[in-house]
Parts: structure tokens; sequence; C-alpha cells
């Protein structure tokens, strides 16, 4: 009796255990259904798994060789030069009366909403005027976008704007209520700003029209809408532009951790990494006339793009431009295949970490495919983020699946069933129902040969339009904080400065020192061509031809950005006006003339100095040195099978030429 009721005990405690069990089963289930969406990023966040697995031929990575300096270190003789974007003589604080509200719509991609943001604080300080958040056209709530965000939130941190912009312009988040009814109504005056237009331009016809009306609505389109270089006397508003692109346009909070996250994955093997941006947009190439660069359906395109352009007065010259002599000119990108046999001349390994941003490479990923072939850590966005929190910045957005089609119309129901009751058969069939025009957003080829029209965008288009203004931002942190960095080209689909050309300027005035290469195209494919038909044997008068080069433009790059990218966009080159030299190098960098040529004289303040900048002729010619084999697998003849005997002559032949280039000097 006794073991019947121990066993049943026994049986009542397993049951109460699988019990438990079966409901914490379910539990952990309801846990992972809920977190497969939305919350997947936090749930999967210490497991995450990424495509990219770096490989490295050595394990050891020297950094104190004069290899490391030559390839990765900084720009001696522009170690003196700062940061200093504070007002330097009397600048008074926003008033409190102002003259009236600006409210602004700016259209265009990532670069153009940069530049025309820091232009529109620039034109609310010259007319006394608060301004309005700004309305960036790409992110509205129209544009399928979460309604979390609004517009300008998407991108950046609206508290950090205002609170930045404190002593410079009085901002505001929304315009007053009775102001947005009369907006609503299409009451107030609106501008649609030139791209260049001069501060005298907003004294005469927008200042005017501003008090009367207490509001102006301007429309900038071109990426800008006050000139680039500014009389003297408006030298403080240039470093307002300074303050604002570099301080006050600080991206949302999560846009900022992702950054960061990806640039502590590509630093995560302890090495330095390069960015290129190949600046190959089918604008930029349309504008330039490079079609011929491609081939098949990317030539028609290009074509029709550049056709459009034409149409709209873009576009001034012909439609047919010779793209053979337009590359020769350095009109055309450096294609990814040129600039890594530039990278792989002056030395960098072939498992150097090369991070490709932008959100379109035109020609897709085949055009990377010779990059990779000679680098074997080349990584992007995608290979360093996961799908889970890419969702996480975009936030909680609307399913935009296409509904199923409805029931054909009436008529065509009707001629139908009349087929079907014609005379005796056979007959022929009739005819097959027309294609829907629904395009991908890459499925040119649908639409080309319809019309010289553009298609209209679809919402889902336009969703991706929003989303890479968030893929562009992470590419912008990333290339300004890389160790090295070289674009494929600097100028957009209007012939202004872009996306890289930004970056160059934020690299110029955060770290100038830092290793930013600004080949000259038209040398740069000179030299590709002069090896292209022998790229796999030594040509030491080449590589050091390349190699001079590019670390001529390290220096003249910049000087030469200054009478041609500072036209364009005053951000791509913020100098000498947002710029000082330090104190304790103050005396040695006069007697130099880099400081001199960048018109850089005005001296940093106190506080600046954090150390010693060495001057040494010796530490500056110490970058030349190159003592490894980097270069062997592409520019040095290799020997076949196991001839370990043939090898050993290659790497010594190959030494023998990085001594002599070491002992020749004349690195910057």
């Amino acid at each position: 009796m006794k073991g019947e009721i121990k066993m049943k005990s026994k049986m009542k405690w397993v049951g109460l255990i699988g019990i438990v069990l079966s409901a914490f089963s379910i539990f952990i289930h309801f846990l992972l259904a809920r977190f497969t969406e939305l919350g997947v990023s936090d749930y999967q966040s210490s497991v995450t798994i990424f495509s990219w697995r770096p490989i490295f031929d050595k394990t050891d990575f020297p950094t104190n060789s004069a290899s490391y300096r030559r390839l990765w270190g900084q720009v001696k003789r522009l170690e003196s030069l700062y940061p200093d974007s504070n007002p330097r003589g009397y600048y008074s604080d926003p008033g409190s009366q102002t003259n009236g509200f600006i409210f602004v719509r700016i259209q265009g991609g990532f670069h153009e909403i940069r530049n025309s943001i820091a232009d529109v604080v620039v034109v609310a300080r010259l007319l006394n005027a608060t301004l309005a958040m700004p309305e960036i056209q790409s992110t509205t709530s129209t544009k399928g976008i979460s309604s979390q965000f609004k517009s300008f939130a998407y991108l950046y941190n609206e508290d950090q704007f205002i609170f930045s912009l404190a002593k410079d312009v009085k901002v505001v988040r929304t315009l007053p209520k009775y102001l947005k009814g009369a907006r609503r109504k299409k009451e107030i005056p609106v501008f649609k700003v030139p791209y260049s237009a001069s501060p005298f331009y907003y004294f005469h016809h927008v200042l005017p029209i501003l008090k009367k009306h207490s509001v102006v609505e301007l429309v900038v389109s071109n990426g800008g809408c006050l000139q680039a270089i500014l009389p003297p006397s408006f030298e403080e508003y240039q470093r307002l532009r300074c303050r604002v692109s570099f301080h006050a346009l600080q991206f949302r909070q999560e846009v900022q951790e992702l950054s960061a996250k990806v640039l502590q994955r590509l630093r995560a093997p302890s090495r330095p990494f390069i960015a290129f941006d190949p600046g190959m947009t089918r604008e930029s190439l349309a504008y330039h006339g490079c079609a011929e660069l491609f081939q098949d359906v990317h030539t028609e395109l290009i074509q029709h793009k550049r056709t459009w352009m034409i149409k709209r007065g873009i576009v001034k010259g012909k439609l047919s431009v010779n793209s053979a002599e337009a590359r020769l000119n350095g009109s055309c990108p450096l294609m990814p295949e040129e600039i890594g046999i530039l990278l792989r001349a002056y030395g960098y390994s072939k498992d150097a970490i090369i991070y490709v941003s932008g959100g379109e490479v035109f020609g897709g990923q085949r055009t990377l495919i010779p990059l990779h072939a000679m680098f074997e850590n080349v990584v992007d966005r995608t290979s360093l983020t996961t799908p889970w929190e890419m969702i996480k910045i975009y936030g909680q957005e609307v399913n935009l699946v296409n509904p199923p089609p409805g029931p054909p119309p009436f008529e065509e129901v009707k001629k139908l069933a009349a087929w079907k009751n014609a005379g005796p058969r056979p007959r022929p069939l009739p005819p097959p129902p027309a294609r829907p025009k629904s395009y991908n957003i890459e499925g040119w080829w649908g639409w080309v040969a319809e019309s010289d029209n553009e298609p209209d965008s679809t919402v889902m288009e336009l969703r991706t339009n929003a989303h890479k203004l968030l893929w562009e931002a992470i590419d912008y942190a990333v290339c300004v904080e890389a160790d090295v960095f070289i674009p494929g080209f600097d100028r957009d689909g209007k012939g202004h400065s872009n996306f890289a050309s930004l970056v160059m300027g934020h690299r110029l005035y955060q770290s100038a020192a830092s290793k930013t290469f600004r080949p000259n195209r038209k040398e740069a494919a000179k030299f590709v061509d002069e090896i292209r038909e022998h790229m796999y044997q030594a040509n030491r008068t080449w590589l050091k031809s390349v190699r001079r080069h590019l670390r001529k433009t390290l220096l003249d790059g910049i000087i030469e950005a200054s009478s041609k990218s500072k036209p364009l966009s005053f951000l791509s080159h913020p100098i000498p006006e947002c710029s000082c030299l330090r104190h304790d190098s103050f005396e040695a960098s006069k007697n130099s003339s880099i400081p001199l040529s960048l018109g850089v004289t005005h001296q940093c303040p106190a506080w600046m100095d954090t150390g010693s900048v060495s001057q040494s002729k010796d530490k500056e010619n110490d970058d030349d040195g190159d003592d490894d084999d980097s270069v062997s697998g592409l520019f040095f003849k290799q020997s076949g099978g196991n001839n370990e005997g043939e090898a050993e002559v290659n790497t010594k032949e190959e030494n023998q030429f990085e001594d002599q280039e070491e002992l020749e000097g004349g690195d910057r």
C-alpha cells in the first residue's frame, strides 16, 4: 500500500515537471517568434554572423617599420594643421526679434542635402531670420518611410542641430500654426533659389519679401543655394558653414551606433584599412560622357540618361562623346580596376582591407571583380552589417507588397466571350495580354526603348531612395575615419562636388594629416595604359613614377582642390578659413611652403598644444622606406612550380628596388 502511494507521488512530480517544461518551451517559442522580425537585432546581438572573413598572408603586422609609415602613416607636413571654426572677431548672438521665418524644402541626394543645409543656415544668419527645421524631400511621409521619423530627423539629430547653432541662428522645429495653414493654402511666397546665389541676391530679392510677409519658403534643388566663395568680409559665414557641417549635423543615434559597429568590425583584425569611393553613378557618367566605358545595355542606359539631361538643359554638349578621349583627359571616373592597380603599385599588399563606399556602383558587382582579384579583403556595408541591423535603423515601415490585380475590364470580358462564340474553328488565337508596366529598380531595359523620359518612381523605389541616405550616412562616417581614403571620382551628375569631395573636405578639416590620395585622373589613365600589356612583369621606372605621383597628390592635390573643388563647394575645401596652425609648431610652419600655399596663417589657441610636432627632415624621409614584398604578387614576375631559387632571386631583386627608392627620398 505504501509502495503504491510513493509511486503515485512520483508520477505526480514527473507530471508536474513535464507541465513546467512544456510551459517553458512554449514561452521560449513565443520569444523566438517575437524576435524574428523587428527585435531580432537585440536577440542576436551576441551571435551576429557576418559574410566577411578576413584573409591575411601574415599573422604579424609590424607598425614601427618604414614601410608602415609610408603606407599608413600621417603626412608630416600637415600635422601642424588643426580644425578651428570658432568665430575670430566680434560675433553677436541671434537676437530675440527676427525678420521672420524661413522654411526650406531640400531636394537631392546625400551630398546635396548636406551642402544645402549648411547654406540655408548661413542664409538665415544673413537675413536675421528664424529657421524652421529644413524638410528633406526624400524623407517625407509620402515616400513610404517609417512614421516614427519626421523628415529631418530621419537622417540627422534635431536636438544636436538646434543646440549647436544656438549662438548662430534661431532654429525652431516647425512653423507656427497660422503659418502652417497659410503654407497649405499656398499663400506664402516661394523662391526657387539658384545653385550659387550671391548674398546680394538674398538682400535685394528675398529680404524685402521676408519683411513684408514675415515668412518665405525656399526650394533648394541643386545641392546648394549660396555661392561657395564669399567676399573676405563674409569670412565668419564660412566658418559658420564648418560649424554646421562638421559639428551641428550629427546623424541620429541609431545611425551613429551602427556606424560605430561597422568601424569596430573593420578594425577588429587590428589592421588599418583603406576607404574607396568609386563615384560611379549613372548620372555622373551620363553628364561627363563616359558611356563607352561600359558595354551592352549599360551604354544604352547612360546615353538614355544623357538624352534626358540634354532635353532639360542640364548638359550643354552633344549626345555622342568619345569616352576614350574623355577618360584620357581625366573627365571620367577611375574604374575600380585602375584604382586597384595604383594601390598595388604604391605598395599595399593583396591582404589590405579595402572598404568600398557608395550607395550605387553603376554596372553592379561585376565592375568590382578586378578589385576583388587584386585584394582579398574587399568589403562594403552589406558584408559588415546584418539585415536586422538595417531594419532597426529603418524603423517600423508599412508593408508595400503590391495588391493582387483586379478583375479585367468589362469590355475585355465581352471581347473574350465574343471570340469563344465566333464561327467554326480553326481560327487565329487572340492577342496575348499586354505586359504590365512594372519595372524593378535596375530593370532599365524595359523602358529605354519605349520613351525618352525616365519612368515614374514607385513607392517602393522612393522608400529605397530614403534608405540610400542612411546607407551613405554609414559610408560617410566610415570614410571620414579611414586610415587611407582614395576617390574614384569627385564630381556628381550636375558637374558639382560629390560624396567623395565632402569626405575629403571633412578629413581635411578634422585630421588634415591623414592620408588622402587625390590622384590626377589624366595621369593615372596614362599610367594604367602603359602597364596594361605587361602588368605582371617588373617595371621599376613605372613603379617609381606611380609612387611619386601618389605621394605628390597628398599635398599638391590639396593645393589643386583650392582652385578646382572649392569654387563648387566650400565644404570640399574648408581651409584656410576653418583651420589654424598649432602654437608649438607655428614658427616652424611659417618657414614651410605648405601652410603658406594653403593660405593658413592663423595661430591656434594655446589650449590646442597637446604635443610636439616633429619637423625633422630625416623623419619625413623615413616615409619613403619600404622593406616588404607587397607588390611582388602583381608587378614582379613570379617563378613557376616550386622553384625556390628563382623565388629568392625575385624577392632579392624587389628588395633592392625598395632600398633604392628609400635612398632617393622624396615623400612628403
